[in-house]
């Protein structure tokens, strides 16, 4: 199934801000100014050569982080100094500066990033904890994504993604899962994204925590199953796709052809399941995932079976 992949360029600061900067601990020292300046690289920068005046492979298109070794230099400096060098960083349309540890920032310098339209915020975590952290969340905002139609589960720690034709009963076998311990990703629309490698899948804010039971109406999962039966995203690990009954002839009955779905140039483990009138399709998906599980650990069952076959018909 062909499925439009987006790739972003850049995040203004403010969306950067306004999404992570609770858990980056960050606080506005500036002007509510430049938001709408753009992040182009999934990385901070630490601009210590340039705060020394090198500014030949300065990484303006990244947040410039200050911590407790730029901010010592920058207090040695005389006076003229410290202005002159960080007047020449702020010409560069930098998206802005972040002062890590707690570090008070020079009175000073905040006239000089207010007319370059620079927003400066502070930080209470230790440098290299922000910086780790920041190029985790800038990561996940540049990674490439899509949406696909399914239900996405988490079942004992396997992302599962259940697809299917409309009506074929999806987010009910997710509520049959969810019911054995699941719990719920998103239903309808499934955000995935590939970052450090894996595809994590994740719902749209407005639908996270609720999903769809044709003849029911929409349903709060939390409410009913409580907080531990959602989760805000989740690797994706396998693919089930449920298909009508009259297709079960040309589903693999032994295991032994894998199969997969491709997204975003990745292939993901796929299972189909043909889906019947008293079929406990939910079960059947809850053994998908825990084959799948062992095969993680290096157990095949379907292999297994078959050098037992052969050892048999080998001893005849």
């Amino acid at each position: 199934m062909a499925s439009r992949v987006k790739k972003t360029t850049s995040v203004p600061i403010g969306e950067f801000f306004e999404r992570h900067g609770e858990a980056l601990s960050m606080k506005l020292i500036s002007k509510e100014q430049g938001f709408d300046h753009p992040i182009k690289e999934p990385a901070p920068n630490r601009p210590g050569l340039a705060l020394a005046g090198f500014f030949s492979y300065f990484a303006k298109k990244r947040i410039q982080v200050l911590g407790n070794s730029e901010m010592s230099y920058l207090k040695k400096l005389n006076p003229g100094m410290r202005e002159e060098r960080f007047l020449r960083m702020c010409e560069r349309d930098i998206p802005a500066i972040v002062v890590a540890r707690g570090i008070e920032f020079p009175k000073e310098l905040l006239p000089i990033a207010d007319k370059h339209s620079i927003p400066v915020f502070g930080t209470k975590l230790v440098t290299m904890n922000f910086l780790n952290l920041a190029t985790l969340k800038l990561e996940g905002e540049f990674a490439p994504s899509t949406t696909l139609h399914g239900c996405m589960i988490d079942v004992r720690g396997i992302g599962v993604l259940i697809m299917g034709k409309s009506g074929s009963g999806k987010s009910e076998t997710a509520i049959g899962m969810l019911e054995r311990g699941a719990a719920l990703v998103a239903d309808d629309m499934v955000r995935i994204s590939l970052a450090n490698g894996e595809l994590i899948a994740a719902a749209p804010a407005l639908s996270r925590g609720y999903i769809e039971i044709r003849g029911i109406g929409i349903v709060n999962v939390a409410n009913l199953f409580g907080l531990a039966s959602i989760r805000p995203e989740k690797r994706l690990d396998l693919v089930v796709n449920l298909t009508p009954h009259a297709d079960q002839n040309d589903v693999d009955r032994l295991g032994l052809q894998p199969k997969s779905f491709e997204i975003i140039g990745q292939g993901v483990p796929l299972v189909e399941i043909p889906v019947a009138p008293g079929r406990d399709t939910a079960r059947m998906v809850a053994i998908a995932a825990l084959d799948q599980q062992l095969r993680h650990l290096g157990y095949n069952m379907a292999d297994e079976f078959n050098d037992r076959l052969m050892r048999h018909m080998g001893n005849k």
